[in-house]
C-alpha cells in the first residue's frame, strides 16, 4: 500500500495524517483555495524525495510539492478529491557549503529566504532577494515561482540568482546541476526550465546561489510625488544621478498607508498624507550621502518630489520597510480583497494604472484600488479591496469580471498576467486566454517530456 510506503521511506515523525495537523497546509494565505490530501510527508535527503516520487510513479499518484506555503494562487494546495500527496520540503532545511571566494552557497530548497540571507551575512556577502514572507517562504518555493521582490532594479529576479540545481524528475531520477559557474555554455541551460515552473517539470530540492559583495551604509528614503507619471520622470533622473546604486524603488498610493496605519499604528509613517503617492526608494552603499541628498533637492526643485525624509538610522529605515511589508497584511484587514500581479514595460506604468483603474471603477464605482509594487522593474500589485457598504461574499463573486478587466489592459500594454506570484490554480484559465498557441504547444511539449503521466503537480500552469 502507497501510504505505508511513504511512511516507511521517510521514517517515523517525517509523516502527517492526522486532519487537524494538516489544516494549514491545505489551504494558502487568503483562504481561497482548499484540498484534502491522505498524507504529508516530509523527507529530510534528496534521496528520500527521489523514493517518494518514485514510488508515487510506480502506484500512478500525483504529488503536490509544498514550501513555506506563502504563495498567492493556490500552486501549492493540493485538488479537493483527497488523493494528491502532499510533499513538503520543510525538512530539507540545510545550508550546504557557503563559498565566499567564489560568491556563492548551496542551500536546500527548504531553507527559509531569511535564513539564506543570513548565512551570506556571516561571511560579508548578501543575498539580494528579498520577499515580505522571507521569514517563512523557502527558497525552493522562491525558486518555482521566479519570485521578485524589492531588489530586483539592481539584481533581478530569482531566476537571476541562481546558478545550479539539484531536482527530482517526475520518475524521480536525480539531476545534480549544483554548479556555481557564471558561465557554462555547454548545451541547453536545464536550470532554466525549472524555475518559473512551479513544482510540474520536477522537484527542486537545492539551489546553488549567487552571492554578492556586501552592502554598506544603504540609504533609504520616503518620497512624496503627485501622481505615478512623477514616479517614472523622478526614477529615470535618479538612474541618471545614481546609475546602478538604486537597490530599489517602490511605489506606494496613500490609500495602502491609511490602510496600515488604521490596523497597525504602531508603524509610523514619517511623511504628511497630503500627497497621494510616495516612492520607497533604497540605495546602495556605493552612493555618498551628499550625492543622494543633492538628487533629491534637484528633483524637488523641479517640481518632480513634494517631500522627502531620509533615515537617519537604522531603526527608521526599518520603520519605512515595514510600512512597505505590511501593505498586504493591512489590505487583507480591511475585508477582502482581489490581487493581479502583473507587469508592464516601465514606461507605461503610470499609463496602466490609470486606465486599469478607469476599467474597473468604471464597472463598480465604489471599488478601492489600491496598486503598488515593484515600479522600477514594471511590476505592479494591482489589488482591489472591496467597497466598504458591500458583503465579501458578493465582492469575490465579480472575480472573474474584474480580472478579466486588469488583464485585458495588461494586454494592451503587451504585458504579463503574472510577475512574480506564479500561475497556479488562479490563472490557468487566463494563461490559456493571454498566451499564443505557439506559446501553449511549447509549455505541453516541455510538461509531456518531463512529466509524461502529469503526476507532478497537476493542475497546476498548464
Amino acid at each position: 500500500m502507497l501510504i505505508d510506503s511513504l511512511k516507511s521511506i521517510v521514517g517515523d515523525g517525517a509523516w502527517v495524517t492526522d486532519r487537524q495537523a494538516l489544516e494549514p497546509h491545505l489551504t494558502e494565505w487568503r483562504d481561497t483555495w482548499r484540498g484534502e490530501t491522505p498524507i504529508m510527508v516530509l523527507p529530510d535527503t534528496t534521496d528520500k524525495v527521489a523514493a517518494v516520487v518514485a514510488a508515487c510513479a510506480a502506484a500512478g499518484t500525483a504529488i503536490v510539492p509544498q514550501g513555506g506555503n506563502t504563495g498567492l494562487c493556490g500552486g501549492a494546495i493540493p485538488d479537493s478529491g483527497g488523493e494528491q500527496v502532499l510533499l513538503s520540503l520543510s525538512g530539507l532545511n540545510r545550508i550546504r557549503s557557503v563559498s565566499p571566494k567564489d560568491h556563492s552557497l548551496v542551500a536546500e530548497a527548504g531553507c527559509t529566504l531569511a535564513g539564506i540571507q543570513v548565512a551570506a551575512s556571516d561571511v560579508d556577502r548578501f543575498f539580494p532577494l528579498s520577499l515580505a514572507a522571507e521569514g517563512s517562504c523557502q527558497i525552493g518555493g522562491n525558486l518555482s515561482t521566479n519570485a521578485g521582490g524589492i531588489n530586483v532594479l539592481r539584481y533581478g529576479t530569482a531566476r537571476d540568482q541562481a546558478l545550479g540545481l539539484e531536482v527530482v524528475l517526475a520518475d524521480g531520477t536525480v539531476w545534480n546541476g549544483l554548479r556555481s559557474l557564471r558561465k557554462d555554455t555547454a548545451g541547453y541551460d536545464l536550470k532554466q526550465l525549472f524555475i518559473g515552473s512551479e513544482g510540474t517539470l520536477g522537484i527542486i530540492t537545492a539551489a546553488s546561489l549567487r552571492l554578492y559583495p556586501a552592502v554598506h551604509n544603504a540609504r533609504t528614503a520616503m518620497i512624496a510625488i503627485d501622481s505615478p507619471d512623477k514616479a517614472i520622470d523622478l526614477l529615470e533622473e535618479l538612474r541618471q544621478r545614481l546609475s546602478d546604486q538604486i537597490q530599489a524603488f517602490e511605489m506606494i498610493p496613500a490609500r495602502a498607508v491609511r490602510f496600515v496605519s488604521r490596523h497597525m499604528p504602531s508603524i509610523r509613517f514619517p511623511l504628511a498624507l497630503d500627497s497621494p503617492w510616495f516612492v520607497l526608494l533604497e540605495s546602495a552603499g556605493g552612493c555618498s550621502d551628499d550625492l543622494l541628498d543633492r538628487s533629491l533637492l534637484s528633483a524637488m526643485e523641479s517640481g518632480l518630489v513634494e517631500d522627502a525624509v531620509i533615515a537617519k538610522n537604522e531603526a527608521e529605515t526599518e520603520q519605512m520597510w515595514r510600512l512597505r511589508h505590511a501593505i498586504s497584511e493591512a489590505q487583507k484587514r480591511e475585508g477582502a480583497s482581489l490581487k493581479h500581479d502583473i507587469s508592464v514595460p516601465v514606461g507605461s506604468v503610470a499609463a496602466f494604472i490609470r486606465r486599469a483603474e478607469a476599467a474597473v471603477t468604471a464597472y463598480r464605482p465604489d471599488i478601492r484600488v489600491v496598486a503598488f509594487g515593484h515600479v522600477g522593474d514594471g511590476n505592479i500589485h494591482f489589488n482591489l479591496s472591496q467597497p466598504q457598504a458591500a458583503a465579501a461574499a458578493d465582492f469575490l463573486a465579480e472575480r472573474e469580471v474584474l480580472a478579466e478587466l486588469v488583464y485585458d489592459t495588461v494586454a494592451g500594454f503587451n504585458g504579463s498576467i503574472s510577475a512574480e506570484h506564479g500561475i497556479g490554480q488562479a490563472k490557468c484559465e487566463y494563461l490559456r486566454r493571454y498566451k499564443t498557441d505557439t506559446e501553449l504547444t511549447l509549455m505541453r511539449m516541455l510538461k509531456t517530456a518531463l512529466d509524461r503521466r502529469g503526476l507532478l503537480n497537476p493542475g497546476k500552469v498548464i
